[in-house]
């Protein structure tokens, strides 16, 4: 381990953290109606004020997330808040048993229910971080409500909106990776701040890791599929039953890694190693670099006409599995993945003019035009999330060095 190196890598990691949480700050918060807009464009100009609620969760959880990490800063706490705020007085669906919207208006106006449970899993973790913080058990009640909302409707609970599934049942009906994923995540968070049912939590944690090995890890297909049958049968006959997600299985990595850090399982942490070795083979771009958002198992064509960019979260991702996996196994190719991948995003997606980073790069790493640094599905959330893991697994390393 070069202990230099790796202190110049965690100082542009912290530079970059401030310019990017700096941005949001900036630009992204409404101090009119609360909350954060998050279609910015390079500059942080608002193209869309319409408001994800995925986002206004994540937000909510990331500026809580500075404050356990940091210390807690007034302008965090507030920004966190006012997500928190936003989300308790317009982004619940109180008709469809406390479901969550998906988009909303700038004021709050609902625009779009869907069927997926992932706004319920992010407004619990930010009111479970939240809690974590100031201690307001309100929202530890949230949290909770939340947080069981979403594994009832994961494990059969009817969906109070009406919505049926994505496809006709009768005809293919199946599992998708992202359910247990996400959830494993949630519990992480919620293990940590409410140890009051923290047997509940491991219960449920273990069940999320089982049935990712269960029903998704394909050895001999050397993947782990997205969608699968309801008993985990590759379908292998149509495109969508091919499709191989590189960095969200690479994200389910660092997940299954804390689970396995917290329970002491050294066969998890090879288990995860191998499914990270699997998604970098698979989808890093040997003639330009940087990962591909969709592979095919088989090697046939995908059907996702973006299946050849390169996103920022995915190798958001890298980042934090390589070096969690270097710090956990000691093995020197998952800090050269590190660092590969850290100087691709540097080139590429890092912007030093005007701070954050590009969402999406064209396959030869230009990002499109007109380049934007948020959407519907980017916010302050993956980028800071990394950076901050990073800054903290660096802290370790060199404390050991």
């Amino acid at each position: 381990m070069d202990k230099a190196r790796l202190q110049g890598h965690q100082k542009w990691i912290k530079e970059e953290l401030d310019r990017c949480v700096g941005f949001w700050l900036e630009h992204g918060m409404d101090g009119e109606n609360g909350g954060v807009y998050t279609c910015l464009d390079r500059k942080g100009e608002i193209y869309s004020t319409d408001k994800s609620v995925w986002m206004q969760g994540r937000c909510g959880w990331i500026f809580s997330w500075l404050c356990h990490l940091y210390g807690a800063k007034e302008e965090w706490l507030k920004a966190s808040k006012s997500c928190l705020d936003f989300m308790e007085a317009h982004c619940i669906n109180e008709k469809a048993g406390g479901r969550m919207y998906f988009t909303v208006t700038a004021e709050g106006a609902p625009l779009r229910q869907r069927r997926y449970y992932f706004s319920e899993a992010f407004y619990a973790l930010a009111n479970a971080e939240y809690y974590g913080v100031t201690g307001d058990k309100v929202c530890l009640e949230r949290a909770r409500r939340a947080y069981d909302l979403y594994w009832d409707l994961a494990h059969g609970m009817p969906d109070p909106t009406g919505l049926g599934p994505k496809t006709i049942p009768e005809t293919r009906t199946g599992r998708a990776f992202g359910t247990p994923m996400i959830i494993l995540n949630v519990t992480s968070t919620l293990l940590r701040v409410d140890p009051e049912r923290a047997a509940l939590y491991e219960e449920r944690a273990q069940t999320c890791v089982d049935e990712i090995f269960k029903y998704h890890v394909k050895p001999e297909l050397k993947c782990l599929l997205e969608n699968v049958d309801v008993d985990g049968t590759p379908r292998l006959y149509y495109t969508e039953g091919r499709t191989v997600n590189p960095g969200h299985d690479i994200e389910g990595v660092w997940f299954l890694l804390e689970h396995a850090k917290r329970t002491g399982s050294t066969e998890l942490v090879g288990k995860a190693a191998q499914i990270f070795d699997w998604a970098i083979a698979a989808g890093w771009d040997d003639e330009y670099g940087g990962l591909l958002y969709f592979t095919d198992c088989l090697g046939k064509p995908p059907e996702a006409y973006e299946h050849d960019m390169k996103l920022w979260w995915p190798h958001n991702e890298i980042l934090i599995a390589s070096l969690m996996l270097y710090r956990d196994t000691g093995e020197e190719k998952y800090l050269q993945w590190f660092e590969k991948t850290l100087d691709y995003c540097r080139e590429h997606f890092a912007d030093p003019q005007y701070g954050e980073w590009y969402g999406y790069l064209r396959r030869d790493g230009k990002p499109t035009m007109p380049s934007t640094k948020g959407s519907t599905f980017k916010g302050p959330f993956h980028l800071p999330r990394a950076l901050t893991m990073c800054d903290k697994m660096l802290d370790e390393l060199l404390a050991d060095a």
